[in-house]
C-alpha cells in the first residue's frame, strides 16, 4: 500500500464519523492548549520574577563608622560619593547612643498630672537625607543647606514621632522641646523605605547637632543603581576618608540571584507538571476512542484482510488515523494557548513571553500522544484473524 493511499484511507476513516473524530480531538485540543498556555504563563510569570527579585537587587549600601571617638567621615565627604558613577543618592547621619533616649515634647507647659514628655531619639543628618531613605514629606519640607549656613534651630520629624508628639498640622509654626531648648518643627518626613526608625526620631541639622553630642558622621546611607552596589561598595571608603578606608565597614545587601533562580525553576516545573497531566487525560481519550473505534470496525478490517491487506497495512492504517487527530488537537490547541497567553499577559498588563520553538513542538507533541495513544489499538486490530473478524 503506498502512503498516499494510506493517507486517504486514515482521513476517510476520520471524516466518516466527523463529530466523534472531534470530540476525540477536543481531548488532545485540551491538553495541548493547557502544556503551552502552562508552560507561556509560566515563562511570562517568570520574567515578572525576574523583574520583582531585579527591583530587589542588592541597590542600598550603608558604611558605618567604628566608635573609637575618631572623627573619620567629614560632613561634606557626601559630596565626593554623589560624584561616583553609578551613585543615585547619598546622605550621612549622625547617632549616638546618648542621642537615642533624649526627652523631647510639644508644649513648653510641665503638667505633672499626665505625661507630656516623649523618649525619642535625635538625629543629625544632611539635607539629602529623604532621597536617600526614599521617603517623601508628609508636611512642611526638609532643612537645606541654607538652614545649616545659618544654623537654624529647625526640626523635621518623623511621622510617627509627629502622632506621638500631637503635631498634625505645621500652620503656627510649632515647636518641640528638647531638653529646655525650643526647635521649629518645619516638617514631617514618612513613607521611608530605608531606614523606617527615622519615622520614631526628630532629625536636625548638623549644625546644631553638636548640642546633642552628634558631632561626627556614625553612618552613610548610599542608593545605587541596579548592578552598581558591588563597585561602589569598594569605591565608597576611599571616596569619603581616604587614608581611612580600611576602617570602615561596608554593608551591602547579597544579590538575590540564587533565589531567583530557585524560584523560576520552582515556578516553571509546577506548570510543566500540569501541562503534562492535562496531556495525559488528552492521550486516554484518544487510546480509549481508538479503541471503541476498531471494535466497531472489526467487520471492515476482516474485509480488508480478506482483500489481501497485511497485518502491517491495518496496523499502520488505525496508527495514521490516531496520529492524525493527535496532530489536529495539537495545531488547534497550539493556537489556543498562544491566544490564551496574550490574553492573559494584556488583563495583567505583563510583557507575554512566546517561544516561537513551543508553537512548533506542540503540534508534534500532538502527533506524538496520538501516535502513542493509537499504538495499541493498532496492533490489536493487526492481530485479527480475517476469519474470526468476518464471523
Amino acid at each position: 500500500m503506498h502512503l498516499r493511499d494510506l493517507l486517504n484511507e486514515a482521513m476517510a476513516g476520520m471524516l466518516a464519523r466527523p463529530v466523534r473524530t472531534a470530540l476525540t480531538t477536543l481531548g488532545t485540543v485540551l491538553g495541548i492548549t493547557t502544556l503551552v498556555v502552562t508552560l507561556g504563563i509560566a515563562a511570562t510569570a517568570g520574567n515578572q520574577i525576574v523583574g520583582r527579585f531585579d527591583e530587589l537587587t542588592a541597590t542600598t549600601i550603608t558604611v558605618e563608622v567604628p566608635d573609637d571617638g575618631k572623627a573619620v567621615i567629614e560632613w561634606d565627604a557626601i559630596d565626593q560619593v554623589t560624584r561616583l558613577r553609578g551613585v543615585t543618592t547619598a546622605a550621612a547621619v549622625a547617632e549616638t547612643k546618648q542621642s537615642a533616649n533624649l526627652s523631647v515634647r510639644s508644649s513648653k507647659l510641665v503638667d505633672p498630672t499626665r505625661v507630656t514628655d516623649q523618649t525619642l531619639t535625635v538625629v543629625a543628618a544632611s539635607p539629602s537625607l529623604p532621597q536617600a531613605v526614599k521617603g517623601s514629606m508628609v508636611e512642611g519640607r526638609f532643612f537645606d543647606q541654607g538652614h545649616l549656613t545659618r544654623k537654624d534651630k529647625v526640626v523635621v520629624v518623623g511621622e510617627q514621632a509627629a502622632k506621638m508628639l500631637g503635631i498634625t498640622r505645621l500652620e503656627g509654626a510649632p515647636a518641640v522641646f528638647i531638653g529646655k531648648h525650643a526647635y521649629t518643627v518645619i516638617g514631617i518626613l514618612g513613607a521611608m523605605k530605608r531606614e523606617r526608625n527615622l519615622s520614631t526620631a526628630v532629625m536636625v541639622p548638623p549644625t546644631i547637632g553638636r548640642q546633642f553630642g552628634l558631632k561626627d558622621v556614625t553612618r552613610v546611607l548610599i542608593n545605587t543603581s541596579l548592578g552598581a552596589a558591588d563597585l561602589i561598595a569598594r569605591q565608597a571608603p576611599l571616596a569619603l576618608s581616604p587614608g581611612n578606608e580600611s576602617l570602615l565597614q561596608v554593608i551591602s545587601p547579597q544579590s538575590p540571584t540564587r533565589a531567583r533562580d530557585g524560584v523560576q525553576n520552582d515556578v516553571n516545573s509546577l506548570f510543566l507538571i500540569l501541562g503534562l497531566v492535562s496531556l495525559v487525560v488528552g492521550a486516554v481519550g484518544i487510546a480509549n476512542v481508538t479503541l471503541v473505534t476498531v471494535m466497531e470496525r472489526v467487520t471492515e478490517i476482516g474485509l480488508r484482510r480478506s482483500l489481501g491487506a497485511a497485518r502491517r497495512h491495518i496496523a499502520a492504517q488505525f496508527l495514521l488515523e490516531s496520529t492524525l487527530t493527535g496532530l489536529t488537537g495539537g495545531v488547534i490547541g497550539a493556537s489556543f494557548g498562544v491566544v490564551a497567553i496574550v490574553a492573559v499577559s494584556a488583563a495583567k498588563q505583563w510583557t507575554p513571553v512566546l517561544d516561537l520553538r513551543l508553537a512548533v513542538v506542540a503540534p508534534l507533541a500532538g502527533a506524538v500522544v496520538g501516535l502513542l495513544a493509537g499504538l495499541y489499538p493498532s496492533l490489536r486490530a493487526a492481530r485479527m484473524e480475517p476469519v474470526d473478524a468476518l464471523r
